[in-house]
């Protein structure tokens, strides 16, 4: 059994969305951020660094005791590698997989993440920043759209590449984002949205960016 500790934030729905393709059984472990409960002393337990998701493994495979892990990345990589699902079998396959699964956490979810504070969370407008941090939005979407061109899936097959990606391209709309400048990407997202998996992940998640409030304690 897994405990996913979690909130239904992109990073939180990457782990979501993983565990229900996969198929492997979990338990969630709600975490309101608005209340800091991320700062509880037993969570960093589990999440040195106070973020969600994290996520505790009751079966690792050395038999040992409970396992505990941080950063959305590396659960990705770890699942993938014990399950066996969402990391291609060639090595170049493979390889790009794990490069594209980097390239979200460096680069489209805290580019994402930004714009997301500055367009609906801010206490004030900051024009400055938004112009900054949605061109640069545009110019990952960009570079993710013209590698999809002729491709179904970021890898060559569906992998932890396209799920880590996915929950960061569900709130387009509220970082100024339009699909329809990126023929490549809308025709990705709107299959991996349209899985069976997604929708289980998605059912009972609500539009984080929907109505303007104060930021989460951070």
């Amino acid at each position: 059994m897994l405990d996913l500790y979690y909130a239904p934030t992109p990073n939180g729905q990457k782990l979501r969305l993983y565990l229900e393709e996969a198929g492997l059984p979990y338990r969630l472990v709600p975490v309101s951020l608005s209340k800091g409960e991320q700062f509880d002393p037993a969570f960093l337990r589990i999440a040195p660094n106070n973020k969600i998701p994290a996520l505790l493994d009751h079966a690792p495979a050395d038999g040992g005791a409970p396992l505990p892990l941080f950063e959305s990345g590396a659960m990705l990589l770890y699942l993938a590698e014990k399950s066996g699902f969402g990391l291609p079998n060639s090595e170049r396959a493979r390889n790009e997989a794990v490069q594209w699964l980097f390239w979200q956490m460096a680069g489209l979810g805290p580019m994402a993440g930004q714009a997301g504070y500055f367009c609906v969370y801010a206490p004030e407008q900051v024009p400055f920043a938004i112009e900054r941090y949605t061109r640069e939005l545009a110019r990952l979407y960009g570079v993710l759209d013209r590698h999809l061109a002729g491709r179904d899936w970021i890898a060559g097959e569906y992998s932890i590449a396209d799920i880590a990606c996915y929950p960061w391209i569900v709130p387009h709309a509220a970082h100024r984002q339009d699909l329809a400048a990126f023929p490549h990407v809308r025709r990705w997202f709107e299959a991996i949205a349209g899985r069976p998996a997604t929708r289980r992940a998605y059912a009972d998640v609500e539009d984080v960016y929907a109505v303007r409030g104060a930021p989460v304690k951070a």
